[in-house]
């Protein structure tokens, strides 16, 4: 069937309609540009009547006639003056016109002298390093002009710089990463410290470009997010880093945030995670967050080496197969899960040869989550013990075909005692809490385009997955809830993503302490003391 052409009102008219909004557009600038002495005049009588109002509201009662008598005989004077009524009026519009006028300051159109002078300094602290000696024309001169260097810049409310483009020479040698850290680390020092920077180097165009990067928000609270099964939010970064975006529940407002969302299963190129970090910034948070989302659609074998107690709300869930905090049990709990890693391989090939489809028991996803499986490393060498992390070798290798996710955090001064195989197979990272440069690039593989700073909250750091950029991470705030330090927002948040507790297959329903009865429903058993909960989850 032959095309038939659209009608020329609809092939047209989107570009009449833009014309006929461009004349629109002229015809009321040129309005405004003719009828604004008579606007401004308009808004000075409007400004000098309610000055009038506001006199006579005022003014004593007992003085207002005298005041009357006052007007009324300047208004005969000026009635029979020759001329008067013609400068009264004169008189008139131009008080009308003074304070009809624009009362906003100008706008200042260049710095002013203080960040004149930070500019010229900083203009002088990169002489060394972007002039050369033979050099006809150098861009940078003891004594130069900073405004061909710093064509664009922008100032905060306390004088600092907060954007900046910096133009260099062609000969610099942008390409080495060196000669790029050393320009990154005085821009950092001369703009002020205690601030995150971004740098983005040009070099097609010989081109710098310094900005000032906003905190991370930290009152993200735990919550369900708005993810596909396979995909696991690890917490939040800027919005030009990502290009997409999650609505997020902040009380009753709600907001769009960029996330970090890390893809597992069959096709993802990232099947394992590693996370790294200071005491107490936040791995044990992650991993909650992590298993949180992952009870969602498969099921979790956890393993704490700290012995504090972090994942006890998990204890007896639905889904959750094993929380264990000893070595005779972790040892147990990794040999079960690389023999069901086994198993789920050979029933998968099994079907394939068949020319069937997976089995279910296959398809679910199960998860290994071990936080600072050094400590049980150290452990297993005293007692003479097989290392648990040994186990750990075929989840990790063939986890992905598997569909088994290994997940292990760390702190960094137990990171000598990961294994070799935890290292190779975990290409997803993140690092928590303050780090230096050179940790954050020899345990990502790639620098960051920030500098990172010394005080950082909890859940704070740096992600990267693969061979991806590097980004600024903020972990959701998932706390313990049985933590007395826990706020009751944080607790109610986690205490309401948990799943239910597995019912005894040889005794009643039991209630689960940790939600609450609906508003309508009368309790027919007395409650569960707090303590009793607190021993079971133990």
């Amino acid at each position: 069937m032959a095309r038939r052409p659209l009608p020329r009102i609809l092939s047209t008219g989107s570009a009449q309609i833009a014309r006929s909004r461009e004349l629109a557009r002229t015809a009321a600038d040129s309005a405004t540009d003719v009828l604004h002495p008579l606007i401004t005049m308009t808004r000075g009588l409007r400004r000098l009547a309610s000055a009038g109002r506001r006199r006579w509201a005022e003014t004593p009662k007992d003085k207002r006639g005298p005041l009357l008598f006052l007007v009324a005989s300047v208004v005969l004077v000026v009635a029979l003056v020759p001329y008067g009524p013609l400068l009264a009026v004169i008189s008139l519009m131009a008080a009308a016109a003074r304070q009809g006028r624009d009362r906003k300051p100008p706008e200042p159109d260049g710095p002013d002298e203080s960040q004149t002078q930070r500019l010229q300094s900083l203009y002088e602290a990169l002489v060394p390093y972007f002039s050369a000696a033979e050099d006809p024309a150098p861009l940078y001169t003891h004594g130069g002009e900073w405004e061909k260097a710093f064509p664009a810049y922008e100032f905060d409310a306390t004088g600092r710089i907060t954007h900046l483009l910096v133009r260099y020479p062609a000969y610099f040698t942008d390409g080495e990463a060196e000669s790029r850290a050393r320009i990154e680390q005085l821009l950092h020092a001369k703009s002020g410290r205690g601030r995150e920077y971004h740098f983005a180097w040009d070099e097609e165009g010989n081109e710098l470009t310094l900005t000032v990067l906003a905190p991370l928000p930290t009152d993200i609270a735990a919550q369900r997010f708005v993810t596909a099964p396979g995909e696991t939010v690890l917490g939040f970064t800027d919005p030009t880093q990502v290009q997409r975006t999650l609505p997020l529940g902040y009380g009753e407002a709600r907001r769009d945030v960029p996330p970090v969302v890390w893809r597992t299963g069959i096709r993802s190129t990232e099947p394992h995670l590693l996370v790294m970090g200071q005491p107490g910034s936040g791995t044990s948070t992650l991993l909650r967050s992590i298993a949180l989302q992952a009870l969602q659609y498969g099921d979790v074998v956890i393993v704490e080496g700290g012995g504090t107690g972090e994942y006890a709300c998990l204890t007896g869930r639905d889904g959750v197969l094993a929380v264990e905090c000893g070595l005779a049990g972790t040892l147990a709990s990794l040999e079960w899960a690389a023999t069901e890693t086994e198993r789920r391989l050979i029933a998968a090939n099994r079907a394939r040869q068949a020319g069937h489809p997976p089995p279910e028991d296959t398809k679910r996803p199960l998860w290994i989550l071990l936080d600072r499986p050094s400590v049980f490393t150290h452990l297993a060498a005293a007692e003479g013990r097989k290392d648990p992390q040994s186990l750990l070798q075929v989840p990790l290798r063939h986890g992905r075909a598997a569909n088994v996710t290994v997940v292990v955090a760390d702190q960094f001064d137990g990171a000598e005692a990961l294994s070799d195989a935890v290292r190779q197979h975990t290409r997803a990272r993140v690092v928590l809490g303050p780090a230096t440069p050179d940790q954050l690039e020899a345990f990502l593989g790639a620098p960051a385009h920030t500098t990172p700073v010394a005080d950082v909250p909890p859940g704070r750091g740096y992600a990267r997955l693969g061979t991806g950029p590097v980004h600024r991470l903020q972990v959701p705030a998932t706390p313990d809830p049985y933590d007395d330090a826990t706020s009751e927002a944080d607790r109610q948040a986690v205490l309401a993503l948990l799943p239910e507790r597995t019912t005894p297959a040889d005794e009643e329903t039991v209630p689960d302490p940790d939600r609450k009865p609906p508003a309508d429903a009368e309790p027919d058993t007395e409650p569960i003391p707090t303590e009793a909960v607190a021993v079971e989850a133990q």
